[in-house]
């Protein structure tokens, strides 16, 4: 994989720029509010208004319109091509397999409460063991999988009650 940088712009445009094209916006102090750009021979004004820097996600403002950036390192992106991305499983009403793989154990039971990191079970994959553990706070409404089970990547595995 060739080390690259993975930007979505607003959910449907993406661009690949490599780590030394990173160093423009390294040289740019983007904790000020308002960035003058002059870029072939072309004026932009530029404005961060959102900054969620652990997670590479950016709302800026390039000469009066909007743009929602996400940035994708190589990690980032490597993990995602093993298949091994959890996605938005933080706010999920159902964990799924992020991987195939053989459960070796499921530590929850149904209508048992569990807080936000509580292992659930173990995924063997690769010849790892993958804990999965509760994205939230909430009670165990399902379980499709028993220890010694062969789970397909995506297979739902353990299913919350929905929040109200």
């Amino acid at each position: 994989m060739e080390d690259s940088y993975h930007l979505l712009v607003n959910e449907g445009y993406e661009f690949q720029f490599k780590p030394e094209d990173a160093n423009i916006i390294d040289q740019t102090n983007l904790s000020e509010a308002k960035i003058h750009l002059l870029h072939n021979q072309k004026s932009f004004s530029v404005e961060v208004l959102e900054n969620d820097f652990p997670n590479r996600n950016y709302t800026i403002k390039v000469n009066g319109n909007l743009y929602k950036v996400a940035i994708e390192t190589v990690l980032d992106q490597l993990i995602k091509k093993m298949g091994l991305s959890l996605g938005n499983a933080s706010v999920a009403d159902e964990i799924h397999a992020p991987m195939p793989g053989i459960i070796l154990e499921v530590n929850v039971s149904e209508g048992k409460e569990v807080k936000k990191g509580d292992f659930l079970c173990v995924l063997e994959a690769m010849k790892m063991e993958n804990t999965l553990t509760a994205p939230r706070d909430g009670i165990v409404k399902s379980i499709t999988v028993a220890k010694g089970e062969t789970v397909e990547k995506g297979k739902l595995l353990i299913e919350f009650e929905k929040n109200d």
